[in-house]
């Protein structure tokens, strides 16, 4: 069998040769975290520890997965915004092209808006999602575009300065602004032609509110108007994006000749199915699967997934992670989710809301070998899914913290400065040292495996009744079970923490987050809008507000710089079980208006003079609001006989280097 065969078609298929293959793990020499540092971004690497321990079926089934993951990455781009796929490939051409001097001050602020543009996969910012604004002129942008080669020079040239140059045109990716349109005032590319009044008519009009067991609607399509009528416009194979969905489905169909075991294989024939059909009713079949999948080491996500940036959080952006089970770590997620039905059966929830009997929740420590789609740069640190209620009920939901990439955030963190600055009593910052890594760890597993997968809606209640709301109010939901459970006693006899203090560090880490150190990630006059933004400013200031009489936060001013200080730990506590207990009932009887009550009062609005003072305070110091990850190359390593021996992997590609190939070797869909 030939290479290119072999490795299913794919542009990265350069492999080497046995005899000629050398280590690139660098293992001799410190290991480079920081990549690059542009704007409000710091890239960093992360390790792929044991990868090399992997069988050699183990790592071609992870290259072949790999290689599904980085082909939808076009995907991505398009569903973002409608010219991203335009004017990304003349940027790139400008950038490779360019033959003047790189110190030039345009050239320089071309190539910050070039590095800004890929980090946010697409023109708008991935978290603020307000649209960049480019630092060099527009006569320098068309002069360079002029000396390209006729087939690079787009035809639509001025709309392309328009989205570049105008910042009223296309300004907000996803608008969350109350009482605003949010299709028509938001410029991702997951509608066309449509008002949110039409959208939300069409799919009351298709919902059936008695099926027990109903599809995620609209979770893999866009809807448009065609001749005046308002159509979902599916992503599948012969469908929207059948490009890029073309060679997903190429590098699935290799990596399932290298599955571990049956279950892993019909999992991701499944999905596959689901590819070439866009019947969510396969999809559904593909995510019992995927849940039920518990012995294999290797795992993936694959597909349209999170709604977080669809103005109705409905329609799910592409994204893959590929990953491996940390076997020694996984003990403590292990531990955790086998005790989810102690954990709900002790919420402090309406009974009326609980699980009565809790059911397949897994839960596990991976190392991530890839990142792509939504999930890169900028990735996750815990996942849990599937998403669909009914089948997290039926059937349980997978639940996963990433720590190799935990610990790549912790390792390049060290010396920061922040304790310094924002952490004033010695005695926490000595408790934050020891313990936060393990607390910020357990957070993650208390909100991914347990969190998301706690409560249920009540028999009728629409999954997405909660509208606009429904992310940052879940996300809170999931956050507050892990921080009333982060202070229980049973962590300590399940040997999950050693000490009955280790739970403060987190807890006054994600106060002052909550009510301070996150402004730093909002520009000047602006709100907050990214959901988990909103969930951790509305638990703060509810807990802030609701425990003024008792005085469990306060807040104090020292040498003209505001601090926090926890007076109370335990009624802290309290007072989260008591907002848990609201959310939980706001979601399992789909209730709007408290919904959106609590939201707007309480997660929203920015006191400006502090804004000030938090990024001024930041502004002395060296730590980038945003992270990101460039991803391991890897290499199949060939026998004599052309066959794979080995896959080897190596961290030594720059950024812009990764980002380039990427262009290069995986754009499938070219506008």
């Amino acid at each position: 069998m030939t290479i290119k065969s072999t490795l299913a078609g794919s542009a990265l298929a350069t492999a080497i040769s046995a005899n000629a293959m050398t280590s690139t793990n660098n293992i001799d020499k410190p290991f480079e975290y920081v990549v690059d540092r542009f704007a409000d971004i710091e890239v960093l690497r992360y390790k792929v520890p044991g990868f090399e321990q992997l069988s050699l079926n183990q790592k071609k089934l992870v290259y072949y997965l790999t290689q599904a993951a980085i082909y939808g990455r076009d995907i991505l781009w398009d569903q973002n915004n409608r010219y991203n796929l335009q004017l990304r490939p003349l940027l790139e051409a400008v950038y490779t092209n360019y033959n003047g001097s790189r110190e030039d001050p345009q050239f320089k602020a071309f190539e910050l808006y070039l590095k800004q543009v890929w980090f946010g996969n697409g023109i708008h910012h991935h978290y603020s999602m307000d649209k960049f604004i480019p630092g060099f002129d527009r006569s320098f942008l068309e002069g360079e575009v002029k000396k390209l080669p006729a087939d690079k020079q787009p035809a639509n040239l001025e709309d392309l300065m328009r989205v570049v140059f105008d910042p009223s045109f296309m300004a907000k990716k996803v608008n969350q602004a109350e009482g605003a349109d949010l299709i028509l005032t938001s410029a991702t590319n997951l509608y066309e032609g449509v008002t949110q009044k039409e959208v939300e008519d069409y799919y009351a009009a298709i919902k059936d509110t008695t099926d027990l067991t109903p599809i995620s609607y609209g979770l893999n399509a866009r809807v448009a108007k065609v001749d005046g009528k308002v159509t979902e416009q599916t992503y599948h194979l012969g469908g929207l994006y059948s490009e890029a969905i073309a060679k997903i489905v190429e590098n699935l169909e290799e990596a399932a000749k290298y599955a571990e075991n049956d279950a892993q294989r019909k999992t991701i024939e499944a999905l596959i199915k689901y590819y070439r059909s866009g019947d969510l009713k396969d999809f559904d079949t593909y995510s019992i699967l995927w849940v039920d999948d518990t012995d294999s080491q290797v795992d993936f996500i694959n597909g349209f997934i999170e709604s977080y940036d669809d103005p109705l959080g409905m329609t799910g952006n592409w994204e893959s992670i590929v990953n491996f089970k940390n076997l020694d770590a996984s003990h403590r997620t292990e531990v955790i989710s086998s005790n989810a039905q102690w954990f709900e059966s002790h919420s402090p929830v309406d009974p009326r809301f609980r699980k009565d009997e809790v059911k397949g929740v897994t839960a596990k420590v991976i190392t991530a070998a890839i990142l792509a789609g939504d999930s890169y740069p900028a990735t996750p640190i815990g996942i849990n899914l599937p998403n669909a209620n009914w089948i997290r009920a039926t059937h349980g939901s997978k639940s996963v913290t990433i720590e190799n990439i935990t610990q790549a955030y912790d390792e390049a963190s060290h010396g920061d400065g922040f304790n310094d600055e924002f952490v004033p009593d010695q005695q926490m910052r000595e408790l934050m040292d020891k313990y936060l890594f393990l607390t910020d760890n357990l957070h993650t597993d208390l909100h991914e495996c347990l969190g998301h997968a706690s409560g249920r809606l009540l028999p009728g209640v629409d999954p997405d009744a909660l509208k606009a709301y429904g992310s940052a109010l879940e996300e809170a939901r999931a956050d507050l079970f892990a921080l009333y459970y982060l202070a229980d006693p049973k962590l300590i006899e399940l040997g999950l923490i050693d000490s009955p203090e280790a739970y403060k560090a987190q807890y006054y880490k994600y106060i002052l987050n909550g009510l301070m150190t996150q402004l730093m990630r909002i520009e000047p006059g602006k709100d907050v809008e990214e959901a988990h933004m909103r969930n951790r400013k509305l638990i703060a200031e509810w807990a802030l507000e609701k425990g003024k009489a008792d005085n469990v936060i306060e807040v104090y001013k020292a040498d003209g710089k505001t601090y926090i200080r926890i007076n109370d730990y335990e009624k802290l506590r309290d007072l989260f079980g008591q907002l848990l207990y609201e959310i939980q009932r706001i979601k399992s009887e789909g209730d709007y208006d408290a919904g959106c009550a609590l939201v707007e009062t309480y997660g929203v609005k920015v006191d400006p003079t502090l804004h000030k003072e938090i990024l001024d305070r930041y502004a002395h110091l060296s730590i980038a609001p945003y992270k990101g990850f460039v991803n391991p190359v890897y290499t199949p390593v060939l026998g004599a006989d052309g066959e794979i021996v080995d896959i080897n992997i190596s961290y030594g590609e720059g950024y812009m280097d990764q980002m380039l190939r990427y262009g290069r070797d995986y754009s499938t869909l070219g506008k």
